[in-house]
């Protein structure tokens, strides 16, 4: 079997594959069958990571889908990005912009897909047509460089958020299958983002699979996400059922990811702490899997990886020019061979949901954290907070060791303050800013009075 897959690494070097892209939303790391979850069944999920070079230990570098998304499709951090959140604040410096401008705030935060290029953008130019489904917050999909696509956008009534492309999945697969029909008839290589609104609430899933989570003896609001899980599943299987039918399933790249984490409330249909839009494992951590047949190598994989790998990855694949260095890398030498991918550091951050400041990422940051090998420091900031659901109370720097502690229970930065300071100048080297923190820890809670 594995002199096979070299000979088909090699028969197919050059050719250039179809990418997709499956992205699941508000779903936590921990909620696969493949990942050891108890309960939920994700069967489609896990043939896909039985053949798929899989990371269980990815990431995204911040846990707020708008940011995520824009981080994925361009290849760079939120700050370099400046989409830090979901929409601007009414604030005195985004009144500013718009005097000065003569553009609405959300327009101002729009216009940085121009300036950033996206990646259907860059496959624009060896011939990829391209598709967005789903989630999509950057207007018109034809901003970020899609042939067509299903979301109207900003400005158009009722353009935020994904609007008609958020049928996808729940109300069928049809627009995609289409897209990909076509493609193949024209024989053109083809880009598909499928962002489907699943898991994401609201929390509605067909009545037999919550009857079928609702017998574990679960309260109602966890059995009802649980079942949003293994039907968000189901569509991927009919994604992936329809590549294999159309025949385009071994020239085909697919990549997973998640825009950011979710633990369900068992009280409400809300998140509970330390999940989305929070630096914490539950917020960030994420599988991202890579499958081409005959070309990356299946396996589990032990590195670290970070959605800001997709984008490069991508573009080698489709020996697609990158118009600048990325902050991610270019996986697909390691992934064909199986060979170790040779870092031991990630960087994340996040910001709150209303941007106070449409052109200073920082105005709104509220944490920013580094990863090392197994250790993890997040230190938080007095950017303004708005209205951030679980706001920071306690300013001290969090440190734990994510293999023994994968969940983040046991804070060691009392007793480790020379690893603290180590990788505090990490975070301060890697992104400069002005914005107030805490490296030392203290017995007394510190508190710093955030920006408003």
């Amino acid at each position: 079997m594995a002199a096979g897959l070299i000979l088909a690494a090699s028969v197919r070097a050059d050719e250039t594959p179809n990418v997709v892209i499956i992205l699941s939303d508000d779903q936590s790391w921990t909620d696969y069958g493949f990942m050891g979850h108890e309960h939920i069944e994700t069967p489609n999920l896990d043939l896909l990571a039985d053949q798929s070079a899989t990371f269980p230990r990815g990431y995204v570098p911040t846990a707020l889908c708008r940011p995520a998304l824009m981080s994925i499709i361009t290849g760079l951090y939120a700050h370099e990005t400046k989409i830090t959140g979901n929409d601007p604040a009414k604030t005195p410096q985004n009144a500013a912009h718009a005097n000065r401008t003569g553009l609405d705030p959300r327009e101002v935060m729009i216009s940085n897909i121009d300036r950033t290029g996206a990646l259907p953008v860059w496959l624009k130019e060896k011939g990829y047509v391209s598709f967005q489904s789903g989630k999509w917050w950057e207007g018109a999909p034809s901003r970020g460089g899609f042939t067509d696509g299903m979301t109207r956008g900003f400005p158009k009534p009722g353009g935020r958020h994904g609007d008609d492309g958020l049928k996808i999945g729940r109300e069928g697969m049809e627009p995609v299958f289409e897209f990909i029909d076509g493609a193949v008839e024209a024989k053109k290589p083809f880009f598909l983002w499928y962002a489907p609104f699943l898991p994401h609430t609201p929390h509605n899933p067909p009545k037999r699979l919550f009857d079928k989570y609702l017998k574990l003896d679960l309260p109602k609001t966890v059995a009802r996400y649980y079942a949003m899980c293994e039907w968000f599943d189901e569509t991927c299987g009919e994604l992936i059922t329809g590549l294999d039918k159309r025949g385009v399933s071994d020239n085909t790249l697919v990549i997973y990811v998640t825009d950011n984490g979710w633990i369900q409330s068992p009280k409400s249909s809300s998140y509970a702490p330390r999940s989305k839009r929070s630096p914490n494992e539950g917020g960030v951590r994420t599988p991202i899997m890579f499958r081409w047949p005959g070309v990356i190598k299946p396996g589990e994989r032990k590195e670290l990886c970070t959605s800001l790998d997709i984008a490069p990855t991508i573009l080698s694949a489709a020996g697609a020019k990158a118009p600048h260095e990325f902050p991610g890398l270019d996986l697909l030498p390691a992934l064909r061979e199986g060979k170790a991918i040779e870092r031991n550091t990630l960087f994340g951050e996040s910001f709150a949901h209303d941007v106070a400041d449409v052109m200073v990422p920082e105005a709104s940051l509220i944490f920013r954290w580094v990863m090392e090998g197994d250790m993890k420091l997040i230190l938080t900031y007095d950017g303004r907070r708005g209205s951030y659901k679980y706001p920071p109370e306690d300013y001290r720097p969090q440190l734990y060791d994510l293999v023994k502690d994968p969940h983040e229970n046991h804070n060691l930065a009392k007793d480790q303050p020379e690893t603290v300071q180590r990788l505090a100048k990490k975070i301060a080297d890697w992104w400069p800013t002005e914005r107030k923190t805490v490296t030392e820890w203290s017995d007394e809670p510190v508190f710093i009075e955030p920006v408003e």
